[in-house]
């Protein structure tokens, strides 16, 4: 078993840090899809930057490591009570090390466990087979991207595409209208598992299995090939793009799997996952431990060597002629009405993160630092001390903004904030605040965690840590931090923008396409 948890540890480290093989080709394809000189163009090279940064760091692709879900296959008479507690040492050991960040919070009380163990966390799930090998499959899938996820009861009505049907081109609608109403908001480009029939709970597990498939592989059902040919070809046209962003490349991978259901129900279940698609797998000796072999290492790899140095340059090199402002805080109220959707900031200075609990703590309480002038970060960074007890950033890559959106306008007049940088943008209420208040949401590329911690010089300080790890909020002081503006104080959002054009887009393929 010591053997075993030592092989599993190195499974969570590999999965964390680097993207397997065919992930990366699926990247390497969509970046030399993409149009030069875009905002698309630029987050994808930022993203193949992160991607090598990671690998060279042996630190987090993205900051949120999200829920560790093993799937294990065991040879009858394995002793999977051992497993499991040789799985739960290597993730205390992983999250002592900074491979993953502390994700575990008890539901009522808010409490984060700091080791990444909890009810329920993480999830294993044991299967025994007749082989002679331990098959050991992982996938850490980020909150912001299963927010995305999304389940449709047949028949129902779709925004765009109208009736829904319990049938193969139902089912295809609904596929289509789960990328759209993800928008860039679980990190596009992105790729879907789809599960068909079950119910509600084995329906959304069925969906999540198809992202334990390669990427290249072929559907053996023949409906169920042509209907992810479909989707692949069609979905990119819905120009949601890289972090909606706009452009070509929005779908990276579709998966699907079908199973029986009973004559009441009809679920469609759609696991989103983001560009970061984080999952690997290995067969384990079940004598020695040891790992035997790596899965999921097929074909061509990918080297984003010549993207690194763009990446540390923030891959403004993509964009051609763009306005480029830097923003030193505290920022006037001047400086931000002279900024724009689609300008290019770099921030030198400090900033201070806030997530869900800041957020929430911020509307009933005065703001432990000065927010006035100042720019919020939504991050949730990973976090670990070095020898001399001071804080070091190990990645740093922003959250998903629209979980805000309940506090961020209040927020922003409250206190006087002038800029909050996150990922997907915001909505109407935070757009209004920014116009009446002068403020401006700035786009940085989600799950970038290490470029992102590149321009982060230093940890200045951090207040209400009680809240864990990544809901604390950190003082950073930052250099080159470079981001897009999307949501401006004159009343124009890209996001807005984006999702309005790709419901238009959307509607035709409202038509039958499968009889």
């Amino acid at each position: 078993m010591e053997k075993f948890q030592q092989s599993m540890y190195e499974l969570i480290v590999e999965t964390s840090t680097k993207l397997p093989k065919d992930v990366r080709r699926a990247i390497a394809r969509a970046k030399a899809r993409e149009n030069a000189g875009t905002r698309a163009a630029m987050a994808l090279a930022t993203i193949a930057g992160n991607i090598k940064m990671a690998e060279e760091n042996v630190s987090p692709i993205c900051q949120d490591t999200g829920l560790p879900t093993f799937k294990i296959k065991v040879p009858v008479g394995a002793n999977q009570i051992k497993m499991k507690e040789a799985i739960h040492a290597a993730i205390v050991q992983a999250t002592k090390e900074g491979k993953l960040r502390p994700n575990s919070v008890d539901s009522l009380t808010g409490k984060n466990s700091g080791d990444n163990l909890g009810v329920g966390v993480p999830v294993i799930k044991f299967e025994q087979w007749e082989n002679d090998y331990i098959d050991v499959r992982l996938i850490l899938k980020g909150g912001g991207c299963e927010n995305k996820n999304i389940q449709y009861s047949l028949p129902c009505e779709l925004e765009g595409l109208g009736r829904a049907g319990r049938d193969l081109d139902g089912i295809r609608k609904c596929i289509l209208h789960a990328v759209y109403q993800a928008q860039g908001q679980g990190c596009s480009a992105g790729f879907i598992g789809v599960g068909i029939g079950g119910d509600r709970a084995s329906g959304y597990e069925l969906a999540k299995d198809q992202l334990f498939r390669s990427v290249d592989d072929v559907n053996p059902n023949e409906d169920l090939r042509r209907l992810e040919e479909y989707i692949m070809e069609n979905a990119n046209k819905l120009g949601i793009g890289t972090m909606g962003f706009g452009g070509e490349s929005t779908l990276l991978g579709c998966k699907i799997g079908v199973m029986h259901r009973i004559p009441a129900s009809f679920f469609v279940s759609v696991a989103y996952n983001c560009w970061a698609f984080r999952r690997l797998g290995v067969k384990i000796d079940p004598e020695t431990g040891e790992i035997t072999e790596w899965l999921y290492q097929e074909g061509e790899d990918v080297d984003f060597e010549k993207e690194l140095e763009k990446a540390k340059t923030a891959a403004t090199a993509e964009l051609g002629e763009v306005r480029e402002i830097v923003l030193e805080p505290p920022i006037t109220e001047e400086q931000i009405r002279q900024l724009k959707v689609g300008d290019v900031v770099r921030i030198n200075g400090v900033i201070y993160t806030g997530r869900d609990a800041i957020h929430k703590y911020l509307m009933d309480h005065d703001s432990p630092v000065d927010l006035n002038g100042q720019i919020i970060y939504h991050c949730g960074p990973v976090m670990l001390k070095d020898e001399n007890g001071n804080w070091q950033v190990k990645a740093a890559g922003p959250t998903t903004s629209i979980r805000e959106e309940p506090y961020q306008g209040d927020i922003i007049k409250k206190f006087g904030v002038r800029a909050v940088i996150g990922k997907g943008g915001m909505g109407a209420k935070t757009l209004q605040a920014l116009k009446e208040h002068g403020g401006v949401y700035l786009n940085a590329i989600g799950g970038a965690a290490q470029y992102y911690a590149d321009c982060i010089k230093s940890v200045e300080g951090v207040d209400l840590l009680e809240f864990g790890i990544p809901e604390a909020m950190w003082h950073l002081r930052v250099e080159n931090f470079t981001a897009v503006v999307t949501m401006d104080a004159h009343g124009n959002s890209l996001h807005e923008d984006v999702e309005k054009s790709s419901l238009e887009k959307l509607a035709q393929f409202k038509e039958p396409v499968f009889k």
